[in-house]
């Protein structure tokens, strides 16, 4: 089993596909709990205390940064052997996309960017929450409790330009997720003419809801900073 998901390409395709979901799924969850701030900074850091460095917060932690870490491991693998054998013909489709050709001659391009997004995130909200309990402190550098979410994300959309890079991480992983979730699915045999559109219009439906569900709460908090009376 080992050999057949390192050795054969559809093993690799098959690694990517269930560690693509996976990291789909925590994003949906990520997402829905950020939009809880919206409506209740209280609820917001009652969720944040909750996680914060438990063990089992812990141990999601380290399940999920494997999970990121093979992603992009057989991302970049793949990507290698597929230019090694095709050129830049990365996969052999079975119906004609539109629409989003861009996203699928430019994945790896993509997925650097959402990397480089989600360190650019950590080192905004991880590493002066649960990093900062870990190492038994009880304030971050912004001097905030770092249970108090709800402040941190405040602070952190309060400025201009984590407003941009952070919209610009969100259009990123739209794109990558418009392609990607009927790329995967593709993967085992589901884009013939009747499952392509099917496929085609729940990747939009995913990658939209998860774009809009970030971006509304980076705006909203920005907007609230320039004029507090717009949040009552």
């Amino acid at each position: 089993m080992g050999c057949f998901l390192t050795n054969s390409s559809l093993g690799r395709k098959l690694v990517m596909s269930i560690s693509g979901c996976f990291l789909v799924l925590f994003i949906l969850f990520h997402m829905s709990m950020n939009i809880v701030a919206i409506f209740s900074a209280d609820a917001y850091n009652m969720i944040c205390g909750f996680l914060g460095a438990s063990w089992y917060a812990l141990a999601g932690t380290a399940v999920l940064a494997l999970g990121v870490l093979v992603h992009f491991a057989y991302a970049f693998w793949l990507t290698w052997q597929n230019r090694k054998a095709r050129g830049n013909v990365r996969y052999a489709v079975t119906v004609t996309e539109k629409g989003v050709s861009w996203a699928s001659k430019n994945m790896l391009l993509l997925g650097v960017i959402v990397l480089l997004g989600l360190l650019l995130h950590l080192s905004h909200f991880w590493a002066k929450m649960q990093l900062v309990e870990l190492m038994g402190q009880h304030e971050n550098s912004l001097g905030l409790l770092p249970t108090d979410g709800a402040a941190l994300i405040k602070y952190t959309f309060s400025q201009w330009y984590n407003v941009v890079l952070y919209l610009v991480w969100f259009a990123a992983l739209w794109l990558h997720l418009t392609h990607g979730v009927w790329s995967m699915l593709q993967t085992v045999g589901w884009a013939n003419d009747t499952w392509y559109p099917r496929l085609k219009c729940l990747s939009g439906i995913v990658a939209t809801l998860i774009f809009g569900g970030f971006a509304v709460v980076v705006v909203w908090f920005y907007i609230q900073s320039l004029c507090p009376c717009c949040a009552c």
